[in-house]
């Protein structure tokens, strides 16, 4: 056998590692949309429970079509080239030669075109998933649906443009963010704190006197379950963004990525308890189970860089931050009912800024360009829509449908219709 032919079986078994390592990854990614799902299902109140699930399957459906229809050609111009209006070999966005491909190109290894949508369209679902919590228990179902086409067709992409897609912030200010702790998450919870001011708090939520009212979810078990599967969820979000796993470096790469992401997680877990029962007295588990996730997202724009143990302390401090945020935002009647705004925004910006402790290459200016800019977007183009929706359809349900619960004004149902009396 010639050596120019086991080159080209070579290559093309690194293309089908890579492009199925890609798919697995994404699949992992699509799982968070039911970790999102259980954690705020368990976070609400029971009368709101199946307007929530009904909120999570539909934006993950919404993101999914308008990111084919032009999320991906915006953030992606150069790769998408019509790759939804082919058919057949058309449709991989490679040549179906892909032995030819790499060594034409002087050995660059490529996977198919499909993979690389398909794990990027559960990134934009993740974004608006975390809208959907802290919105909750109050909003109208088909204002949220609009706003969702809104945020998963043109305000992700266009600032995603900016730094995958080879815009300004990565090719003028070397903006850094590995897997999206400003991309994905900033976005969001930017999105998601503009869609809460004009929504106004929940009823009893806040007195007239300046305290505070806890309104506690009706299924802790279920947020439990909720977080781990995000948690696990997460090995792809980060993982994934690593592109490839088909040499020796890339494998080791992805799982210093791996073991960095979890460690994280551990981090924020154990510091938030650590700090809710100083401050409370008691060992919350909300604040733990949001601590986890903070730790996640701490560490999502450089999981490569440091080593587990700093892994652990940026982490760790995410699972500060959350706690402290949480609070505050409490004191500004900023009503979040998961705390989505702080684990994905406050703790987004933490980890955006973290990347300097341990990435050479990031610089101060860069990263807080870029944490300026896509915040400023998300917010201030989600707040002028969250404002026209109100004036045309209005966004929020009426003081007795919030009573009641919007299970039965939105959905027509209950998620739990054995238990029937009103909270």
């Amino acid at each position: 056998m010639e050596t120019t032919e086991i080159a080209a079986q070579v290559t093309e078994l690194a293309y089908a590692l890579d492009t199925f390592y890609f798919l697995v990854m994404g699949a992992l990614v699509m799982w968070m949309a039911a970790g999102f799902t259980m954690l705020e299902a368990g976070l609400v109140r029971a009368k709101n429970t199946a307007e929530i699930l009904t909120k999570n399957v539909g934006l993950y459906s919404i993101a999914c079509i308008m990111y084919m229809i032009c999320g991906y050609t915006i953030m992606y111009p150069a790769e998408a080239s019509n790759l939804f209006l082919q058919f057949g070999d058309g449709m991989l966005g490679r040549s179906d030669n892909a032995a030819a491909d790499v060594i034409a190109s002087g050995g660059e290894t490529y996977y198919s075109g499909l993979s690389d949508f398909f794990f990027q369209v559960v990134f934009v679902a993740t974004a608006m998933s975390i809208v959907s919590g802290a919105v909750a228990e109050r909003m109208k179902l088909w204002s949220f649906f609009a706003f969702a086409v809104l945020l998963t067709g043109f305000i992700y992409p266009i600032q995603g443009f900016w730094n995958w897609g080879g815009g300004f912030l990565s090719e003028s200010f070397g903006y850094f963010d590995f897997a999206g702790s400003g991309t994905v998450h900033l976005c969001g919870a930017a999105a998601a704190l503009a869609g809460v001011i004009v929504l106004g708090a929940r009823k009893g939520k806040y007195g007239k006197n300046g305290e505070i009212n806890a309104i506690p979810g009706c299924n802790l078990p279920l947020a439990t379950l909720g977080t781990l599967i995000l948690w696990l969820g997460w090995f792809g979000f980060n993982g994934g963004s690593e592109l490839k796993v088909s040499d020796v470096a890339e494998a080791n790469a992805v799982s210093l990525v791996f073991v960095n992401t979890n460690m994280a997680a551990a981090g924020g877990l154990v510091f938030a308890l650590l700090l809710s029962r100083l401050w409370f007295g008691k060992a919350d588990l909300t604040m733990a189970l949001n601590g986890a996730l903070a730790g996640l997202v701490a560490i999502t724009a450089d999981p490569l860089s440091p080593s587990p143990l700093i892994a652990t302390t940026i982490g760790a401090v995410g699972g500060l931050i959350v706690v402290a945020s949480i609070v505050a935002f409490d004191k500004i009647r900023i009503d979040d009912p998961v705390g989505a705004i702080s684990v994905h925004g406050t703790v987004g910006i933490w980890g955006v800024m973290a990347v300097l402790f341990t990435n050479g290459d990031a610089t101060f200016k860069g990263q807080f360009v870029g944490v300026v800019s896509i915040f400023a977007w998300a917010f201030l183009v989600s707040l002028a829509f969250w404002f026209v929706l109100k004036l045309i359809i209005g966004i929020r349900v009426s003081e007795e449908e919030e009573y009641e619960g919007v299970d039965l004004s939105e959905c027509g149902l209950e998620a739990y219709p054995e238990f029937t009396s009103a909270e």
